[in-house]
């Protein structure tokens, strides 16, 4: 087994990030900038039950719990067992098959995150919900089903969307969200993506974009915003933002123990 750690809480990161999962599309150069960071992706195995623009994208198939626990749509839970048993991670088989067509393929696209939980609850898999309740997590409830396509996490209160819906469902909840300017994220061949589908946290103090994010026209609202937080911003490639349903954060690298000496 190698050497890590698995991420406490969902996206949260205490250290430097050594593995995570990530769109099979992502670029080379994107690929590569992971790569120099000492982070090892996991490529993701095509969900064939959802349009082709979003059929690589982790968090449409995939959510993480923390703790080494990972719900996974239930047609691919044997492959990602096979992908993900070296290093011993709890794969749970979720309830929900996915379908083609919005709302049937949102099951998985919650965006949980310290003591928050967002999605459209009447959708949500029922072992991400237990999985809420146990935790007693504070359940926000918002009409956006692609809930963690639209959430770029920053920190465990605060986010940026462009989703109007999802900035007001927050306000008094003690989140801290930047409104932006909606679009010029590339999807494939959708009109446009979503800034929590090109962005992910990569260590405790550094917020990664799929693309350069300074063609944003928010970019000036976002780097003071991230800023704020006492956060970094790293620009994964000069090529233009791209939706690849998040960087799904999986462990960090594993402290050296006295008795591993």
């Amino acid at each position: 087994m190698k050497k890590f750690e698995f991420i406490e809480k969902p996206f949260m990161l205490d250290d430097d990030l050594s593995l995570a999962i990530v769109d099979k599309r992502v670029t080379k150069k994107m690929k590569n900038s992971l790569k120099n960071k000492n982070i090892e992706i996991i490529e993701t195995v095509e969900c064939k039950n959802v349009y082709e623009s979003i059929k690589y994208h982790p968090d449409i198939a995939v959510c993480s719990l923390g703790d080494g626990n990972i719900v996974v749509e239930p047609t691919l839970y044997g492959e990602y067992k096979k992908l993900l048993d070296e290093f011993c991670f709890n794969i749970i088989k979720g309830e929900t098959k996915l379908g083609s067509k919005y709302p049937s393929n949102i099951a998985y696209n919650t965006a949980i995150f310290g003591e928050y939980a967002i999605h459209n609850f009447n959708y949500t898999d029922k072992t991400i919900l237990e999985y809420v309740a146990k935790n007693k997590l504070n359940m926000i409830n918002v009409a956006q089903g692609y809930s963690k396509c639209s959430i770029c996490i920053v920190d465990d209160n605060s986010i940026i969307t462009s989703d109007a819906g999802i900035y007001k469902a927050v306000q008094n909840t003690g989140i801290d969200c930047l409104l932006i300017e909606e679009g010029h994220i590339d999807l494939f061949d959708m009109n446009h993506g979503f800034i929590g589908g090109c962005s992910g946290l990569i260590s405790r103090s550094e917020l990664a974009f799929f693309g350069d994010i300074r063609r944003h026209p928010s970019y000036s609202q976002i780097k003071n915003f991230v800023y704020s937080k006492e956060k970094d911003i790293a620009i994964l490639s000069d090529e233009h933002l791209l939706d690849l349903g998040s960087i799904v954060p999986l462990a960090t690298k594993r402290k050296e123990h006295a008795d591993d000496r």
